[in-house]
């Protein structure tokens, strides 16, 4: 199941926040929180942020275990440009272009081997389980090697004890 988490408008250069995002791709989430905690970029931060929220959103929307989550794709967008002008020599002006970014984070669950080799012991253990259970009936019933017709007589006998039990 993907879970998506976007940051709209981060007063930070997209050049300068993919940096930071390009190390994290395709990391688990524990890696990339390690990552992000001890990177010493500004854009770190926010990243970080908007990874905690992707997680909350797939454990309480989705119910999905954050460990079993990893960062299938983050992609990092131009956002809004502020212009603004500085004023120059011999009254000339020159432009300032404040960037913006937009951020976009989609995780998706593991599908690792080990779910489906747990999933696969526990359908072997029923099956042992199953076959113990015979194998426990059968030597009953060897260990009593009683014919049939005995069996029977038993039966009728004990259900005429019962009858006059009950009178």
């Amino acid at each position: 199941m993907e879970v998506k988490a976007h940051l709209r408008n981060l007063r930070i250069s997209s050049r300068k926040v993919r940096l930071v995002v390009n190390l994290i791709r395709n990391m688990s989430i524990n890696d990339a929180r390690i990552q992000l905690s001890f990177l010493n970029k500004k854009s770190a931060e926010p990243v970080l942020k908007l990874l905690n929220s992707a997680v909350a959103n797939a454990s309480n929307n989705f119910n999905i275990n954050e460990n079993s989550l990893y960062i299938s794709s983050i992609f990092v967008n131009d956002g809004m440009v502020l212009k603004r002008w500085i004023p120059r020599a011999m009254g000339r002006a020159s432009a300032i272009r404040k960037r913006s970014s937009h951020i976009t984070i989609i995780l998706d669950e593991l599908k690792s081997e080990t779910k489906i080799d747990s999933r696969k012991d526990e359908i072997q253990d029923k099956k042992e389980d199953l076959n113990k259970d015979k194998t426990v009936q059968s030597e009953k019933v060897q260990d009593k090697q009683i014919e049939p017709k005995k069996l029977v007589k038993e039966s009728i006998k004990e259900e005429k004890i019962d009858k006059k039990e009950s009178k």
